[in-house]
């Protein structure tokens, strides 16, 4: 599923408001760390992760690798965070972030 540039925006909008909750670190994208990613999204649809300075990884690489192995979009990568999307189908309907057409 790909993103329109309205979609980014919505979901951009939304992310300014949500804490950091993955960390990338020296080991770069381990199993451990997918899991948790997977985990949140399922959760909450919208998580922000943060790469850090020890990484071997830039934030766009690691934004994409964790993305491409929890099947979420990259909706935004700024300086050393990023925001990942994925919609879940554990909530109900009227609870799942609604994107605009």
């Amino acid at each position: 599923m790909d993103l329109t540039s309205r979609q980014r925006a919505q979901l951009r909008g939304l992310a300014n408001d949500i804490d950091t909750i993955l960390h990338i670190g020296k080991d770069g994208v381990g199993d451990n760390l997918i899991k948790q990613a997977d985990d949140a999204l399922e959760a909450r649809e919208l998580i922000k992760g943060k790469v850090l300075e020890n990484s071997p990884l830039s934030a766009r690489e690691g934004a994409e690798e964790l993305a491409g192995a929890v099947r979420a979009e990259v909706v935004q990568v700024i300086g050393s965070k990023f925001v990942l999307y994925r919609e879940t189908h554990s909530k109900p309907k009227e609870k799942r972030i609604r994107l605009v057409r």
